[in-house]
């Protein structure tokens, strides 16, 4: 049954945007005509246009469904995962990362670990992340489904054909500028969609203040209760905070994983490309405005025994559903005729996440696997096309993995295990690639591989119930660690690992020749012609801002 009845304009404004963005890509496609315009965007976006889509390829399901769940069972610690586990990250990859990325005009993250190591660790990477890819595509696939489901009342199967049909097919007509220009659009339809939801459920409590007022302690604040893991909803300390998410997941997914970094590679040119995610850097902090006072209004209407806002039930384990929070939110406080802004916000945010797992997914597999596994000669249109026929299979095997993420009930412990399987050691791999010349091909290759199986046996001892106690309270330093608690720790412990492994191991084997790293490694790479520009377009002056902001946050909400 559907939770509301939707009025025609509603339908109307549903129906127009799915017409929109599939119109988009048909529009787009007399502009791809070689496989820079396919899977770059031609190079030529200006640092807005690449920012807006850097965060909008962020805003799927991680950010808005899995977030406003998340906050119902960890409270104001999910703010965490927009300030401390992102802005640094976005930060240093626009100062510091951005120039060996966009100089070495490369193609994909996989490009450049083939250019400063050697074949078999891009090749490791990138079936690595075309298949987490897949996953977090998945994922995006499901949650569409959800809301499809939660307030249509559709069946399940047609929802997640529907979804994949609509981003399959823009993507396979237009590429990476098809995915940016609506991206684009879906930011500000996120924005406008979604903010009514915590306004209307603030003026409910009372007001914003009547909001955080009176949350249990463990809810409440973001540093003052890390000194104990006991005394916070996600039992982790500070230190898990600032190691784990930080330090290792946070700088691991915003520096190396292609799906963002592939937006800043459209920009015209270094400094809009340093610009990218530094402006992104902004919106980013303020969406917990939205999502996290959304998922606290949901926890406060959840907790008022016998009242009219309950979760829905989970498909497969019959509890209460968290990721069920914000389409019923929509229902609740939405009227007729502004429901349909509302699903549409919630459909362009999936979309624009599944939109960027798609684009990434077709150039990984185009240039890192297919080029140089299966035709070593092809030719820029021959690539073109495999990239389109990608797109298609890329969305089938996601219904595949759609199902998958079904079983679930909180999306965002899955989402962040599989962060630390793949994006935690890579980070290490990235990090001496570019900052230590002396790091070798070996010493990345073997300490890549160790670093991933650390963390996904780490994971599956948990999740199996059979990691010994001791060893448990060793890796994550509490008796009894949730979900995203073990999810920070061996994220930590896969980064230890191949941060080690490779430093040892480069030590005893050949490095390649400085001739061969000119442009990939610090001090090895001439610096950037300076371009004159004023002081207010510098890249370091809206760093400096957005560190200022975030430090404010973080004291404001301690």
């Amino acid at each position: 049954m559907a939770a509301i009845h939707l009025a025609w304009i509603d339908w109307l404004i549903i129906v127009l945007y799915f017409l929109f963005i599939v119109g988009i890509g048909l529009y787009l496609r007399r502009y791809t005509r070689t496989g820079d315009d396919f899977f770059l965007a031609g190079r030529r976006n200006s640092s807005w246009v690449a920012g807006l889509a850097f965060l909008s390829a962020n805003l799927g399901a991680l950010e808005i469904l899995g977030w406003t769940g998340g906050t119902m069972k960890y409270g104001m610690f999910v703010s965490h995962f927009y300030w401390v586990g992102a802005i640094p990250a976005m930060l240093f990859l626009g100062l510091y990362m951005m120039p060996f990325y966009y100089s070495s005009r490369i193609h994909s993250v996989p490009g450049y670990l083939k250019l400063r190591f050697d074949e078999r660790t891009r090749l490791l990477n990138a079936f690595s992340f075309a298949v987490m890819t897949l996953l977090m595509s998945g994922i995006n696939l499901y949650l569409m489904a959800l809301v499809l489901r939660t307030i249509l009342g559709w069946d399940w199967h047609l929802s997640i054909w529907l979804s994949a049909a609509a981003v399959g097919a823009y993507i396979a007509l237009g590429g990476l500028l098809s995915a940016i220009f609506t991206e684009i659009v879906q930011f500000f339809l996120i924005w406008a969609g979604l903010f009514l939801v915590a306004a209307l459920g603030a003026i409910e409590m009372g007001g914003f203040e009547k909001v955080f007022s009176g949350l249990p302690e463990a809810m409440s604040r973001l540093w003052a209760t890390t000194g104990d893991a006991s005394q916070n909803a996600m039992g982790v300390t500070w230190a898990g905070i600032v190691m784990g998410l930080g330090w290792v997941l946070s700088f691991g997914y915003w520096t190396t994983d292609f799906l963002v970094v592939q937006r800043a590679f459209s920009s015209k040119d270094l400094r809009s490309a340093r610009l990218t995610p530094i402006t992104a850097s902004f919106f980013k902090m303020a969406l917990p405005f939205i999502i996290v006072v959304a998922g606290l209004v949901a926890w406060r209407l959840a907790q008022v025994a016998g009242g009219d806002f309950q979760l829905l039930p989970h498909p497969v384990t019959g509890e209460p559903w968290n990721d069920t929070a914000l389409p019923l939110l929509i229902a609740r406080y939405y009227p007729a005729g502004l429901v349909g802004l509302g699903i549409t916000a919630l459909l362009a945010g999936f979309m624009a996440g599944q939109a960027g797992n798609v684009s990434a997914f077709n150039t990984v597999w185009t240039y890192d696997i297919y080029r140089v596994l299966i035709k070593k000669d092809a030719s820029d249109a021959h690539l073109l096309r495999v990239g389109r026929i990608t797109t298609v299979v890329g969305m089938l095997l996601s219904v595949a993995t759609a199902y998958l993420a079904m079983q679930f009930n909180t999306i965002m412990d899955y989402i962040q295990a599989i962060f630390s399987w793949v994006n935690a050691p890579l980070f290490a791999t990235m990090l001496l690639g570019m900052f230590w010349k002396r790091a070798t091909p070996a010493g990345a290759f073997f300490g890549l591989i160790a670093g991933m199986l650390t963390s996904f046996f780490i994971f599956l001892l948990f999740k199996l119930g059979v990691m010994p106690e001791g060893l448990g309270r060793a890796l994550t330093f509490t008796d009894n660690p949730s979900d995203m608690s073990r999810n920070l720790w061996q994220a930590v412990w896969a980064w230890v690992v191949c941060f080690g492994l490779t430093v040892g191991i480069s030590l005893f084997t050949r490095p390649k020749p400085e001739s061969e790293l000119a442009g990939l490694v610090k001090g090895l790479t001439p610096p950037a012609a300076g371009e004159r520009t004023a002081l207010y377009r510098q890249p370091w002056v809206w760093a400096v801002l957005s560190a200022l902001c975030l430090i404010a946050l973080n004291v404001v909400f301690f």
